[in-house]
């Protein structure tokens, strides 16, 4: 029988300390909200951070109680799974700047009591691994066996090991890049203006009166399209009606995946604030990471890498993975490239799981048995 993790609680943690951001602004204090599933073994040497994307959250694995929908990669993460649960101690926080739990633009402002709306300041990925060394360093660990996300969840990989080589004894960022292409920043704008479009944003104020669900819908509706490929679409929908004929309208949906864009739209609103998605989309513009970063003689890297890629993405294509493993390469690291034939463009990193499954957990046993 199939062991599982069960019921999760999400836990926080709170700094009262001021956290200097790179804009130039501080945080008077923050909450990191985050879950963490294993045990630590007796030498600490067995903890993996799960850094998340875009719309994800600090609820990577098992179920919350009273909910039949399990953490985003629970797939990966459990006992015998890729993150194994009875060998690692996993944790997965999440980011600042978001809105499920930890400090972000909904939260309340200290000075005026009420949600910070744009009177929140511009945070950045360099930002969001700041807080979340501020978390491990909090539970006690010196040493990460290894930092893995895919997407947004990559960069902030690739940031822990620009920042804190000396914490990591290994990297595995899935799907992702060193720094967002002008197509990137341009599909993450046309979802800004979505959002900034609707008379309902009301210039971020409108946590008194709902959210901008419009234009946050419409936003998410590209970020899905997106996050398919051609091939998969053509698989899930081609060209399905949704009533076997023409509505001959513009209010019901005549196609299938005209259906499937509307509803994921309509779910992301019910769950995501519409402040929080222009401040990570922004985030994850900002990032950019030079060979400099890696290449600068004052640092050593001694982590050890797995780069994952996927053959039919095209939002952050496998020649920007190429580029990273590259890099790493040139700096005399121990790196591994992996391009995995998938049909299900960027989704693939969630949805590749036997694939990703046995290249990650290869890969974790050997950096396991050095540590």
């Amino acid at each position: 029988m199939e062991k599982k993790l069960g019921i999760i609680q999400t836990q926080s943690i709170v700094f009262n300390e001021p956290v200097k951001l790179e804009c130039g602004k501080s945080l008077p204090g923050v909450t990191v909200a985050y879950e963490a599933y294993g045990a630590l073994d007796k030498e600490r040497g067995n903890a993996i951070l799960v850094a998340h994307a875009f719309s994800g959250d600090a609820h990577a694995a098992g179920f919350h109680q009273g909910e039949d929908k399990p953490g985003w990669w629970d797939d990966l993460i459990g006992p015998g799974k890729a993150l194994d649960t009875d060998k690692y101690f996993v944790i997965c926080s999440n980011v600042i700047g978001g809105c499920k739990g930890s400090t972000g633009p909904s939260s309340i402002n200290p000075v005026t009591g009420k949600p910070y709306g744009l009177d929140f300041p511009s945070v950045t990925i360099g930002d969001m691994v700041n807080v979340q060394k501020k978390l491990i360093d909090r539970l006690g660990i010196k040493k990460l066996l290894a930092v893995i996300g895919g997407s947004m969840g990559g960069m902030q990989v690739l940031q822990w090991a620009v920042d804190h080589p000396q914490m990591l004894k290994s990297a595995i960022p899935i799907a992702t890049a060193l720094k967002h292409s002008p197509q990137q920043i341009a599909f993450d704008e046309v979802g800004r203006q979505a959002v900034m479009a609707d008379p309902d944003w009301r210039g971020g104020n409108y946590y008194d009166s709902g959210q901008p669900a419009k234009g946050l819908s419409v936003a998410r509706m590209l970020g899905h399209i997106t996050y398919m490929s051609d091939k998969s679409m053509e698989e899930k929908f081609s060209r399905k009606l949704k009533d076997d004929k023409y509505a001959f309208n513009f209010t019901a949906p005549d196609f299938e995946v005209e259906g499937y864009l509307r509803y994921r739209g309509d779910s992301f609103v019910k769950r995501f604030d519409a402040n929080s998605y222009l401040y990570i989309t922004k985030a994850m513009d900002y990032f950019e990471l030079l060979p400099q970063d890696f290449l600068r003689e004052d640092i050593k890297i001694d982590t050890r890498f797995l780069v994952i890629a996927f053959k039919s993405d095209w939002l952050y294509p496998a020649y920007q993975s190429q580029e990273i493993a590259k890099l790493l390469k040139i700096k005399g690291a121990d790196a591994t490239y992996c391009e995995i034939n998938s049909t299900y463009g960027h989704d693939a990193f969630l949805l590749e799981v036997e694939e990703e499954t046995r290249l990650i957990k290869h890969f974790l046993e050997k950096t396991y048995k050095t540590v």
